[in-house]
């Protein structure tokens, strides 16, 4: 049975907490901030695609990702815990230190390090309650909706119609003239089906429920053969290609300064070991993520 891809009405966005009057003014020099998150894509596939307009933000590196699925990936990105580069004879602790000490960068805010983000250790609490931030998202993947967890401290937090319409995000992306805006976009495309805007997907052999997440009782596919895997990777670096041709578009529309971060929540299996897709998976190309960051103007 084909996949068919369809569009789901939009929950509505849930209002804000407070309203932004009663949070501080942003101090001097505060950038506006973006994370533009590739859902599934994995490095390899990223670099074949090439990415010319990732890598006008700075080099592409090759980090991993803190969990397997696109839940607890995010939760953990808005923990400010970025794909990390795994080194070696290091503790824990003081890549963190390290880490969290970027984000004075990232913001254009001095002293920033993780003792001030105690006690949420949540970047849009910190963002809109400490430095006056607005703070927005656009999520693809019905579990990051506006009813879970992940929309905690978002003024404005909206789940797309479709799973791949990251051009509707560039036109909705909008940023506050009075004060700094964080945005954080889970773009679909690289998600399987890897479908891009007028791609039906008719052929695949269609896995049951949101993407493979929520199951019916219908009789499920036969596992994807050699030739499958291989046809789906290609599906993902064509998508991941298309993404990109949207970075440009991004990058047109922010506000000079903006710090934008591109990466992605985690990998995706097309074969190796055995495995296909993501989740409960133990496997380094499920942990392994593009990563860049920088300014384009």
């Amino acid at each position: 049975m084909p996949f068919r891809q369809r569009s789901r009405p939009a929950p509505p966005t849930e209002p804000a907490a407070a309203p932004v009057a009663a949070r501080p003014a942003p101090p001097g020099g505060a950038r506006n901030v973006v994370v533009v998150v590739l859902d599934s894509l994995r490095y390899d596939s990223a670099m074949a695609a090439g990415m010319p307009n990732m890598g006008r933000l700075g080099d592409v590196e090759q980090r991993w990702s803190y969990a397997t699925w696109t839940a607890p990936s995010h939760y953990n990105l808005l923990m400010g815990l970025l794909p990390h580069t795994s080194p070696p004879r290091v503790y824990a602790s003081e890549y963190y230190k390290a880490d969290f000490t970027r984000y004075s960068e990232r913001f254009g805010v001095p002293g920033i390090d993780f003792a001030s983000m105690l006690p949420s250790i949540w970047l849009p609490t910190y963002m809109r309650n400490v430095l006056g931030y607005r703070t927005a998202a656009m999520v693809s993947m019905p579990v990051l909706n506006p009813a879970t967890a992940v929309n905690r401290d978002f003024d404005e937090y909206t789940l797309m119609e479709s799973h791949n319409d990251m051009a509707g995000m560039v036109e909705r992306l909008h940023f506050d003239p009075d004060r700094p805006t964080f945005w954080l976009l889970n773009v679909g495309e690289t998600h399987y089906p890897y479908a891009v805007p007028g791609d039906d997907g008719t052929d695949l052999p269609r896995i049951s429920g949101l993407h493979g997440v929520l199951k019916s009782a219908a009789e499920e596919p036969a596992f994807f053969d050699d030739a499958a895997m291989d046809a789906l990777r290609t599906r993902q670096v064509r998508a991941a290609s298309y993404a990109d041709g949207l970075l440009a578009a991004i990058y047109d529309v922010v506000p000079p300064r903006t710090w934008i971060i591109v990466t992605s929540d985690h990998g995706e299996l097309f074969g190796e070991g055995g495995y296909f897709g993501h989740g409960p998976i133990a496997h380094d190309k499920v942990l392994e993520v593009p990563f860049v960051e920088g300014t384009i103007r």
